[in-house]
């Protein structure tokens, strides 16, 4: 429902309140809903297309533990005619919903508001067999009808008062969806995604304190061998060594570990460890998360070979690697916002010197 202000929105109500009192005049407020077969062949009959998304993963095979610029057009002259225009974009719009729109072939019918074939076609998926897309579409125009009859009902029997509020909260939402959309289109458009290793840097020697660790983290190589693993002494030495040469001999033979980690540059959280480590906990988890630490742990799942090189305790300050996202994504925040402030000034001294916007009663 569309309300203009002043004498278009006491036109509009006007011709509303006409049609109210028709509907009172009818059977069941002028419903006429039907499905037939027919019409169930012709929607599902129309091949439909669905968007599909395919998910993908980003982990690495050996490392386990990887998880507008403003159109500037005057409108001073078209002001003068907003009036005119609004009344007649009334009378337009009043005719659009009250009346069928001839190029599209309806399904069902509430008083003067039409559900169009292609309305429910674009919602039918084409996993579904043509018994269960008609009884999607019965129901679909069954829900449709009901809320169609409900909204008459409000609109004749709520207070006036209760629809006016109603009114202005739809008009609000409405405005924030469009000057939202707008602004992201907006920063979309102008946004520099780039943010350098000097301003990553920068920023986190400024604000490290605000950075302290809530868990302990560690940089370590890991193997989850079977029990009955045979060559697990040279598979030890080879870990604790890890030459390019040892390496290339563990991934040779990675096929046969259960499990691997060998990025000991990525700090991993010591929940994540525990989780892979089942004969870890965090009451013991202290005498083999240290640093410089190899431990051997074995359960019926298998033997945990694990070179500990590095060890960060909690409330130190994470390290720069593990939180360089986050601190994109501030600095990136902060971007747009000081994009944002800068529009909606910017737009408000545009429209003042173009005198498209004033103030009245404020001395000058």
């Amino acid at each position: 429902m569309i309300h203009f202000p002043g004498i278009i929105q006491n036109f509009y109500g006007y011709i509303q309140g006409q049609v109210d009192r028709n509907f009172r005049g009818t059977n069941h407020m002028g419903c006429r809903v039907g499905l037939t077969n027919v019409a169930n062949k012709r929607i599902l009959g129309t091949k439909n297309v669905l968007m599909k998304v395919a998910n993908s993963c980003l982990t690495s095979g050996n490392a386990y533990f990887c998880g507008m610029c403003f159109l500037k057009k005057p409108v001073k002259y078209a002001m003068s005619y907003l009036p005119v225009v609004a009344l007649l974009f009334s009378l337009l719009s009043c005719e659009s919903m009250w009346k069928k729109d001839k190029d599209r072939e309806p399904l069902a019918r509430v008083g003067d508001s039409y559900l169009y074939r292609d309305d429910v076609l674009q919602l039918l998926g084409d996993n579904l067999s043509d018994q269960d897309s008609a009884s999607f579409v019965t129901n679909y125009i069954n829900n449709w009808a009901t809320k169609q009859l409900l909204l008459n009902k409000a609109r004749i029997n709520l207070p006036e008062e209760k629809l006016a509020d109603f009114e202005k909260l739809v008009a609000d939402y409405r405005t924030d969806l469009y000057t939202r959309a707008y602004k992201e289109a907006l920063v979309l458009q102008s946004e520099d995604t780039t943010i350098s290793s000097v301003q990553l840097e920068s920023f986190y020697e400024r604000e490290k304190e605000n950075f302290k660790l809530k868990e302990k983290l560690v940089k370590l190589r890991f193997i989850q061998l079977p029990n009955q693993f045979l060559n697990k002494s040279e598979v030890i030495e080879k870990l604790k060594r890890f030459s390019e040469e040892d390496l290339i001999y563990l991934d040779s033979i990675g096929v046969q570990f259960k499990k691997l980690n060998f990025n000991d540059s990525l700090w991993v959280p010591a929940s994540r460890v525990i989780e892979e480590i089942p004969p870890m906990d965090y009451d013991n988890e202290s005498r083999y998360l240290k640093k410089s630490q190899f431990f051997e742990l074995e359960d019926a799942l298998g033997v945990y070979l694990a070179k500990v090189l590095e060890v960060r305790q909690v409330n130190e300050i994470a390290p720069l690697s593990y939180i360089e996202s986050t601190i994109r994504q501030v600095l990136l925040n902060r971007r747009k916002l000081d994009f944002i402030r800068k529009l909606e000034t910017e737009i408000i001294d545009e429209a003042t010197k173009e005198k498209e916007f004033e103030v009245y009663g404020q001395d000058e």
